[in-house]
């Protein structure tokens, strides 16, 4: 649905950042793997469950992932 997105926050070394993977169209998703090797994906997905976008994040540097899911109300 759209208004799903993630928030990863990042240790950066002196500093932090913010990063975010949103859904950009209607019907899209926000997927959040934890894949072997310490690397979180953060994927858009559509309906048929095609791949539009991948972030890959490593799990060490992570400070938070928030998700924000839809509202389940339809545009």
């Amino acid at each position: 649905m759209k208004g799903d997105r993630v928030e990863i926050v990042i240790d950066a070394g002196d500093s932090s950042r913010t990063y975010e993977v949103i859904a950009t169209r209607a019907g899209r998703r926000v997927e959040v793997a934890n894949s072997r090797g310490g690397v979180i994906e953060v994927t858009e997905v559509t309906r048929s469950g095609t791949a539009v976008r991948t972030a890959r994040f490593m799990s060490s540097r992570i400070l938070a992932l928030v998700e924000h899911p839809a509202d389940g109300e339809a545009d």
